[in-house]
């Protein structure tokens, strides 16, 4: 997920003591069962918008992790880890200044996030060269896992599931004959609106984009209404998305919305208001976290005074915790734990998704999963997971 395509400037000179990460102090466990030290002291970095148009998005994700660093630190008070906040505001221009932030950082020994697409392509060039680990709970562009950083995992399924799945829905869910398909030109948006027109085909009556911050959408709307569809595939994010489909909604057209998992958030509700928001589609490479397994729910809605948890604050957490027990176990140094997760292959507590990754860093497409959720009085609530295929 987001923003606009932007370029790397330079050759981020990361001082040679970054590589191999930190090394903390060790601390007996003292449990006398001769199972070794662990690392104390160590930060897992969050890195997202956490301000801004796309917060409602991201915010879940940081308190997924916020929520397993507390439990850990309750079980283990004499060894604390901490969490630091890198708030991209979901601007790609913003994310060299703050990776270069927390690699030089030797603390951090592992990364959640970049949240979104467009943010992971200017940051994660950096991550490789500090040698960073860095999993993603949501960025999907397909092309992340194909620059040959080591230090990159994703958590969820990429574009490639989820473009495909929103076609699928599409066509055989609500049988649409006429489809409009427009993007925001964000990374996400336009390889999320490529993967779903490939699979849509000869429904697709029409295209169009829109751009970053755009409040104003007349031609696109003038666009929509003469095309004749009755669905509109929107790729992009919350920022455009909601007062775009208010001025639909306020120039008479009633068809279906349909959005990926950039507009599955708590602000696409109550900015475009329930009236206008009602029956609209979200998608999202996850399942439903408040059907989350274990106490996840329960102590999510504990700690964030009777919220729900939105969608990926499940993710955020089994792969915080991923960190953790890397940490418990001792590593001490990111390239401990980039080890570590090439190994790994363990079911996270909350999502129940079994973590394992490929060479390149995607995650295992026998744990990929798809899900639409509809606006419902207010609320996303889960539709059905759509069929892969």
């Amino acid at each position: 997920m987001r923003q606009n395509f932007v370029r790397v400037l330079g050759g981020v000179a990361m001082a040679a003591l970054l590589v191999g990460g930190a090394t903390a102090c060790k601390q007996d466990e003292g449990s006398g069962t001769g199972s070794g030290s662990q690392a104390c002291d160590l930060k897992i970095g969050f890195f997202g918008a956490l301000s801004g148009a796309d917060a409602g998005l991201v915010t879940p994700m940081k308190q997924g992790v916020d929520l397993a660093v507390e439990q850990y630190n309750k079980a283990n008070a004499d060894c604390q880890v901490t969490v630091a906040p890198f708030d991209s505001q979901g601007k790609a221009d913003l994310a060299g200044g703050l990776a270069t932030s927390a690699a030089a950082d030797t603390k951090i020994v592992g990364m959640v996030g970049p949240a979104f697409s467009g943010e992971s392509e200017v940051a994660l060039p950096i991550f490789e060269q500090a040698t960073l680990p860095s999993i993603t709970p949501s960025a999907t562009r397909p092309s992340l896992s194909t620059k040959g950083w080591k230090v990159f995992h994703r958590g969820v399924g990429n574009d490639f599931s989820q473009g495909p799945a929103i076609a699928n829905y599409i066509k055989s869910v609500i049988k649409a004959e006429k489809v409009f398909v427009i993007d925001d030109q964000s990374a996400y948006g336009a390889g999320l609106a490529d993967e779903a027109k490939k699979v849509l085909g000869p429904l697709v009556v029409k295209t169009d984009k829109v751009v970053d911050n755009a409040q104003e959408f007349g031609a696109q709307i003038s666009s929509v209404k003469t095309s004749g569809a009755t669905v509109l595939f929107y790729a992009g994010y919350t920022e455009e998305a909601a007062p775009f489909l208010k001025q639909l909604r306020a120039n008479g057209w009633t068809g279906t919305f349909i959005g990926g998992d950039g507009i599955n958030d708590a602000n696409m509700l109550s900015v475009t208001g329930q009236k206008d928001v009602e029956g609209t589609i979200s998608t999202c490479p996850c399942g439903p976290a408040t059907a989350a397994k274990g106490t996840f729910v329960t102590d999510f809605k504990a700690k964030f005074n009777g919220v729900d948890p939105g969608v990926y604050a499940d993710v955020s957490y089994d792969l915080a915790n991923i960190y953790l027990e890397a940490i418990k176990a001792g590593k001490t140094t990111r390239a401990d734990i980039q080890a570590f997760l090439g190994t790994y292959n363990k079911a996270g507590a909350a999502s129940g998704v079994t973590y394992k990754w490929e060479a390149n860093g995607e995650l295992d497409p026998a744990q990929v999963k798809v899900w639409a959720f509809k606006a419902t009085n207010g609320a996303w609530a889960p539709d059905l997971e759509i069929p892969k295929g």
